[in-house]
């Protein structure tokens, strides 16, 4: 399940970019994550892949001749305006580039013909990485699902299938947007507890939801299935997502047919896209289901992914009010929790969305769900935190929230850390709410 370890995941291994050699760097030679970009000073400049090495981007296809080796033709794809093309030539010339890129970064590479191509990011203007059409969006943690369901169903918090079936729902990819990208607050229709009819307007319980999201590299044909211990090796790679989330339009309309406008009004996701390849050394066990519950049937069952198909990446949200931003108050950290709680692994739920026949498309983006943890300090929704605003988050400076305001910002990380391994990161998946149109 997990990718084997190579000298691309060497810890010893430094680059002639000394910001990537600094310990709690996001973007460090081991990581290498890709992003869409051009110079800020070129608007009308043709967008580009380039790659992340400390507070630098690399334009691989210009430095693609310097690298050698099976990464030069791999390279070529990078001139494309998304990395769509990259996906569709496969997982060896991904793993080819990645190698050339490792080697001709670090401090032993050809500087000289690499530095050039180097463009700090600052200067760069960074758009949406992939091409996609298609977004499916599970519910992957038990937590929430738990602490979400206790709300609306207090005496029955989980639905009889959870345990059995990856419960997810087709969202929209038309609205997903690069962090930094302002989300305008819906409207929609809400009726409260006390409220005769419902009435429609702009959204009162705005929410945000942490998650990760994760990009297949590689396609299927309608009616084939992709088995467990295969499901892994269609993800390219992974960012951050937030599943923005009008709590109160969500609960007047999800029944009988789920998320509709509640939902897609937007998705904000990070610019940076962290290869499997280089998550393989923070592959860890799946969560392991609590004694009584069912085993998961044959068709999302297997040994290895039960062994190795958890990522241990701890995933944080901060919040940012416009009276903090004023103060200079540094965002605040509201949640920290970890994707390795997840009940089912990235690859069940590959495999469950196949299981019917259903093809999947070089590109398409998969959500896996808010991510929380036992603890209150780990959930990863406001709904959650706030119980659903009854209990507010307290902020600097006396201010309190139960659910974002217009101006409010929300801020997601995420990294991977532990002994004998390179710390790598995320970046950032930010936005700032906009009062309703």
């Amino acid at each position: 399940m997990a990718q084997p370890l190579n000298e691309t995941h060497d810890p010893a291994r430094r680059s002639f970019v000394e910001s990537a050699n600094a310990p709690d760097c996001d973007f460090p030679i081991q990581n290498l994550p890709y992003c869409v970009f051009r110079p800020a000073s070129a608007a009308g400049a043709q967008l580009r892949v380039g790659v992340a090495i400390g507070d630098q981007i690399l334009d691989v296809a210009a430095a693609g001749p310097s690298l050698g080796g099976p990464a030069v033709d791999a390279a070529r794809a990078c001139a494309a305006p998304f990395l769509n093309v990259l996906m569709s030539i496969g997982p060896q010339a991904w793993s080819a580039l990645r190698l050339g890129l490792s080697r001709a970064l670090s401090t032993e590479g050809n500087n000289s013909s690499i530095r050039q191509h180097l463009i700090p990011m600052a200067q760069a203007d960074i758009k949406l990485p992939v091409a996609f059409r298609n977004f499916t969006d599970f519910f992957a943690s038990i937590f929430h699902a738990s602490n979400a369901g206790r709300m609306f169903r207090p005496d029955n918090p989980l639905m009889p299938n959870y345990k059995y079936v990856p419960v997810a729902y087709h969202s929209r990819a038309s609205s997903v947007r690069v962090s930094g990208t302002p989300v305008k607050r819906p409207s929609g229709q809400r009726k409260g507890q006390n409220d005769a009819a419902p009435s429609y307007g702009p959204s009162r319980n705005l929410d945000f939801e942490l998650e990760l999201g994760a990009f297949i590299g590689t396609g299927t044909e309608l009616g084939n299935t992709v088995p467990v211990g295969k499901a892994a090796g269609h993800v390219f790679g992974y960012c951050l997502l937030n599943d923005w989330s009008a709590r109160d339009v969500q609960a007047w309309e999800y029944q009988p047919l789920g998320p509709f406008l509640g939902k897609n009004f937007g998705t904000t996701i990070s610019p940076w896209i962290v290869t499997a390849e280089a998550l393989a050394p923070f592959h860890t066990a799946a969560y392991a289901r609590p004694e009584g519950d069912p085993a998961p049937l044959p068709h999302l069952d297997d040994a290895e992914d039960r062994a190795s198909g958890g990522l241990d990446i701890t995933l944080e949200a901060y919040f940012s009010t416009e009276t903090m931003r004023r103060d200079g108050s540094a965002p605040q950290r509201i949640t920290q929790t970890s994707f390795a709680l997840m009940y089912w692994t990235v690859a069940q739920m590959i495999a469950h969305h196949t299981s019917n026949g259903c093809n999947l498309e070089i590109g398409d983006l998969i959500g896996s769900g808010t991510v929380s943890g036992p603890e209150k300090s780990s959930w990863g929704s406001l709904l959650e935190l706030t119980a659903r605003g009854r209990e507010p988050i307290e902020l600097p400076g006396g201010e309190k929230r139960g659910f974002i305001e217009d101006g409010d910002e929300i801020i997601f990380r995420g990294f991977c850390a532990k002994p004998g391994a390179a710390r790598i990161g995320f970046g950032e998946c930010r936005a700032i709410i906009l009062p309703a149109g």
